[in-house]
């Protein structure tokens, strides 16, 4: 996979380099390119922002940097290809705004899975809209949040982007099955889909009078899954009851589970 990032502060992306991501880089698994905006201003100064039309605090990012940054960075369209077929490969635009549908795991299953992604890193009030509407004639383009707050530029929550996405990439995490128990990411056979992971233990068994729960303990794998799942369903409801309202299916353990965490579920399975 390769991917893009324009920015006005490329210094920001050096932790890229750094873990299982950065050996994943050094070993060409993945290709990082960092581009500063400012290379594409037309002025002495490398003005980037202007302020708004029609009024109102904060600046603009100008849309003729952007621009010509997206005309160097993304592929060339084909003429004689379908609209959002720009060059070989799969390619994507993601631009990080508070305005943009909700960054999820899922999202990240599916970016993991595309040959390129190019990140715009907006600022100040954000990027003239008509780069992102021009920029959608030629590839798929996603404006994204990472939360329901407001950040200072895009540069963060392309951080946190990266990070989910690369980690799910073949050979980045040191144990394959590791993603498919994440939160939010459990696949069909993990038993967790849907759930937050629960509580994790290591040695030693006994930690300033805290011991693991004897189950973990016991190798009794049924046990023992049946045990993880109890407990990632009540986390599921005290931390993110809209995840638990979504559960399906559920046996009749999960129902009793969720019951006594507060959590009742009706016959259809619709926890209420």
């Amino acid at each position: 996979m390769r991917i893009d990032i324009i920015t006005i502060f490329p210094g920001y992306f050096e932790p890229l380099s750094m873990s299982l991501i950065g050996k994943a880089a050094g070993r060409g698994d993945i290709e990082f390119a960092v581009h500063d905006l400012r290379a594409w201003a037309r002025d002495v100064h490398h003005t980037v922002d202007d302020s708004p039309y029609g009024g109102g605090p904060g600046m603009v990012m100008k849309p003729e940097p952007w621009g010509d940054a997206l005309d160097a960075v993304l592929p060339a369209p084909d003429p004689a290809g379908p609209p959002h077929q720009a060059g070989p490969g799969q390619v994507r635009l993601v631009v990080p705004a508070p305005s943009g549908r909700p960054f999820t795991q899922e999202m990240a299953v599916g970016y993991s899975r595309m040959d390129r992604l190019v990140f715009a890193c907006g600022r100040y009030e954000g990027i003239d809209t008509r780069v992102i509407d021009e920029a959608r004639a030629r590839v798929p383009v996603d404006e994204v949040s990472i939360g329901d707050y407001v950040l200072a530029g895009g540069e963060p929550a392309v951080l946190v982007m990266a990070e989910a996405i690369c980690r799910l990439l073949p050979g980045v995490l040191g144990n394959a099955e590791s993603a498919a128990d994440d939160s939010f990411g459990g696949g069909p056979g993990s038993g967790m889909s849907g759930l937050l992971e629960g509580p994790v233990y290591t040695r030693p068994r006994i930690w300033r009078d805290r011991e693991v729960p004897p189950v973990l303990l016991s190798g009794d794998h049924a046990a023992i899954a049946r045990w993880r799942r109890d407990a990632a369903l009540r986390r599921t409801a005290q931390n993110r009851p809209d995840l638990a309202a979504r559960l399906q299916p559920l046996d009749e353990r999960d129902r009793q589970v969720l019951s006594e965490a507060g959590f009742p579920v009706n016959g259809e399975d619709v926890a209420h």
